[in-house]
């Protein structure tokens, strides 16, 4: 009966995934999507095209007013279910995906027509509904790349407790109209100037159902070969509050404050798209927005795809080899209530996820669950980062790093001869690029690192056009130093073992084994034991040749602090062993 019931159950949320009939409405917003049109045709009157520029307008033209402004009126609708009313004019998830679309053309009418809006339709059984509608406007691009696309998303649908209860009132102000807010106010800002690439502001619905909205059009995307090079997906992206309980990694603790921090996640680290997308937004906001923000945030780069236990929006794309990262609040109120408990007492996911209150009974709140500002201010580090990947150039292609005394060289083609080039470097076991050096040719060698003789580096390559702007960043290449003051594991075996890292962890830690060349194996795995013997948790890893990794997190087993060991198992055979501390 337990499982006939979550059958039922999952049928009747959508969980099962099975969207069909997945279409484009408007036909124009299609061909643009697909790269299917003149530039020329959308061209601005009075273009605006410097990058730096366009970075300072977005840091001032991006408004705390109007983010509250959309917030309130998302509010009004009462009930954002994805199985809610489409029928009513003023409540229900038909009522705001219409909002959100006539917010959408005027913005397009402020521009001359050249934003482009759209639903995207698709077939499936959610919450009693069967049909489905995300909404998207698209800008042309208007470079070289003008069929290349990247896309900013977030989730209008809300929740209460149940997540098919379409009657109960779930304004969802933080869990995601914060984000869709950010969505609308970024349509706004950047449709005033002109980029290279396409650029889509996508809202979609069934994301509490299972990530849905988001599904169909990463599925769209892929069968109809979008080229999609970056998804910056906002989700809890507007509340500065700590709940008594967050997902891990949490917060400090109930009521604790935090508007300054910003989390960013991505899947996996070495050599991952995801990971380099996080690095560059993190670059841009550093080199490009920065300056001209009067509070700067602090972008935190998280070793895992997402808050434990939980999933987002841009899971479908990554799923799909888009590149794909998620912002989120560094505080959240509640962890979603997972299991229903009944001392829950959060706001996310509950009919408590409310704008603000009114403290002094004149009718008009006053104090409010969202801070504006900090909003805004994530709006600005997407819109800046979003603007540099439509803006920049294209990615050199074929790297090679190799290792020489005290450095290395690097070499790659650039087959359109930009002459200026980014090359990020980072110790092995951190998030993020140590250092960023600037290079004027294709054949170079970088000097001074001075490593540790056990270090190994990621190395990373970027193009710089005209304007200063970096392309998106390569694959990364791994190498390790060779100084003569020991032997290197890798070169004497084949395959090597890595410390995890962060270590000592706490949410999540990552498990590296490296290749030195192709080995031929039928099965490999990382075995985690507590420090008496016991197996908690079996990992399988590819080995291929460079860096193949596995995360480590919470959902695989309740972590006692303390000492633990993992090894490397082929065919059988343990052939490496380390520890790692849990640190709570």
């Amino acid at each position: 009966m337990k499982h006939g019931y979550l059958l039922l159950l999952l049928f009747t949320m959508g969980g099962l995934h099975a969207q069909s009939n997945i279409q484009i409405t408007n036909p124009e917003a299609e061909n643009i999507l697909l790269g299917n049109f003149d530039p020329a045709d959308y061209a601005s009157a009075f273009p605006v095209e410097d990058p730096a520029w366009i970075a300072e307008m977005i840091a001032t033209q991006v408004s705390a007013d109007s983010v509250k402004s959309y917030l309130e009126v998302m509010a009004s609708f009462g009930n954002r279910n994805t199985g809610s009313d489409t029928v009513s004019t003023t409540s229900g998830i038909g009522a705001a995906r219409r909002w959100v679309y006539e917010k959408f053309k005027a913005n397009s009418e402020f521009v001359s027509g050249r934003l482009i809006v759209s639903y995207l339709q698709f077939d499936q059984y959610v919450c009693g509904m069967g049909q489905h509608r995300n909404i998207f406007a698209i800008l042309p691009g208007q470079g070289p790349q003008y069929q290349e696309v990247v896309l900013v998303e977030a989730h209008l649908d809300s929740r209460c407790e149940d997540p098919c209860d379409i009657t109960c009132v779930a304004e969802g102000m933080e869990d995601n109209g914060s984000g869709t807010a950010l969505v609308l106010e970024l349509a706004r800002v950047m449709s005033l100037y002109t980029y290279n690439r396409s650029i889509v502001f996508l809202v979609t619905i069934g994301e509490e159902q299972g990530l849905l909205g988001a599904d169909a059009f990463a599925e769209y995307c892929y069968t109809e070969g979008v080229q999609l090079k970056a998804v910056l997906n906002n989700d809890i992206i507007g509340g500065i509050i700590c709940g008594q309980t967050a997902s891990p990694p949490g917060c400090p603790g109930l009521n604790d404050i935090d508007s300054i921090n910003v989390r960013i996640y991505s899947k996996n680290v070495f050599d991952s798209k995801h990971k380099q997308l996080a690095r560059f937004t993190k670059l841009e906001y550093q080199e490009m927005l920065q300056p001209f923000m009067a509070v700067k945030p602090v972008v935190n780069i998280m070793t895992p795809e997402d808050r434990t236990g939980r999933s987002g929006d841009h899971i479908p794309f990554r799923q799909k080899a888009y590149p794909a990262i998620r912002f989120t609040s560094a505080n959240e109120h509640g962890d979603g209530n997972p299991g229903g408990t009944s001392t829950y007492e959060d706001r996310q996911h509950s009919m408590d996820d409310i704008l603000g209150v009114d403290t002094n009974n004149d009718m008009i709140l006053d104090s409010f669950f969202v801070d504006f500002n900090y909003l805004s201010r994530n709006a600005m580090l997407n819109g800046n980062a979003l603007a540099m990947a439509a803006a920049g150039p294209v990615t050199p292609i074929n790297l090679e790093v190799e290792p020489v005394n005290n450095g290395f060289e690097v070499s790659f083609e650039d087959p359109n001869e930009y002459g200026v080039y980014r090359v990020g470097v980072r110790k092995y076991w951190t998030n993020d690029w140590d250092t960023v050096y600037t290079i004027y040719s294709t054949l170079d060698t970088i000097y001074g690192l001075a490593p540790d003789p056990a270090e190994d580096y990621a190395v990373s390559v970027a193009s710089v056009d005209g304007n200063g702007v970096e392309s998106l960043f390569s694959g990364e290449k791994a190498i390790t130093f060779t100084t003569g003051i020991r032997d290197i594991p890798i070169r004497e075996k084949g395959i090597a073992l890595l410390q995890n890292y962060p270590n000592p962890f706490d949410e999540a830690t990552v498990i590296a084994v490296r290749v030195d060349q192709s080995m031929p194996y039928k099965e490999a795995y990382i075995a985690v034991y507590s420090i008496e013997g016991r197996e908690l948790a079996r990992l399988p890893i590819e080995l291929q040749p460079g860096l193949n990794e596995v995360v480590y997190g919470y959902e695989h087993h309740q972590y006692v602090p303390g000492t633990y060991a993992y090894s490397l198992v082929v065919d059988g055979k343990e052939v490496e062993s380390r520890q790692m501390v849990y640190a709570y």
